[in-house]
């Protein structure tokens, strides 16, 4: 664990210094920010393996930092708000946040949360997985990258990932849930709107391609990848 470093972006100096204490106990370098700005800085500067992201900050807010973030990076975020409501949830998660609590929380928890989430990122950087190609669309996620027609297109991560496993799992159904716990890496209770966002930002990049694969819809299940 030794050399992990988290960065803690939030407004409250308090909460800041309690993660501070507990993290750096857990052996972890903690960088902290209390604004968008200086959280960007130093992302740029330190390259954290984990982001632990407010929502409600002065200047660019963590829904901001969240997407700046997502351009440029798969780095796990774990949004930290006070906002609890269904579509505070579904707004992180269509943004390509990794997971999400809700203040006041329990640092036991947290810590929980971070490790799982440094898991399953280790694992994907460890063993990448292969490109998945089809007839005009190749997907590429450890190179981030989709081409369709030959050209290439740009894509948020998680509209990547996403596409990357059904595209991985031709024929299959599977249910939004399924598609969260998959995809995202967590049991998510609650809407499951954010998978038919990110699937139908997914169709406006990849229809037409070609007649011989549709991302379809499956009425009362979710989706699957249909290769004719």
């Amino acid at each position: 664990m030794g050399g992990t470093k988290i960065l803690a972006v939030d407004d409250d100096v308090n909460i800041c210094e309690l993660l501070r204490l507990y993290l750096t106990k857990e052996g972890y370098e903690v960088l902290i920010a209390h604004n968008g700005v200086k959280a960007m800085e130093l992302f740029a500067a330190h390259s954290p393996s984990v982001i632990i992201l407010d929502i409600m900050l002065p200047g660019n807010d963590g829904w901001q930092v969240c997407r700046n973030i997502r351009n440029i990076s798969n780095v796990p975020i774990i949004m930290l708000t006070a906002k609890g409501e269904t579509y505070d949830k579904v707004m992180g998660l269509e943004l390509g946040a990794d997971d999400y609590m809700v203040k006041p929380f329990e640092m036991k928890e947290l810590i929980a949360r971070i490790k799982a989430v440094l898991r399953r990122y280790d694992a994907e950087s460890d063993h990448p997985r292969s490109v998945v190609e089809y007839e005009n669309l190749k997907i590429d996620v450890v190179n981030h990258e989709l081409l369709v027609n030959g050209k290439g297109v740009e894509i948020p991560p998680k509209e990547l990932e996403l596409l990357h496993f059904l595209a991985s799992n031709p024929n299959r159904a599977f249910s939004r849930n399924q598609l969260l716990n998959e995809v995202w890496g967590f049991e998510f209770c609650g809407d499951t709107r954010t998978v038919d966002v990110h699937v139908k930002r997914i169709r406006e990049k990849i229809e037409g391609a070609s007649s011989m694969w549709e991302l379809k819809t499956v009425w009362g299940i979710g989706y699957k990848f249909e290769v004719m």
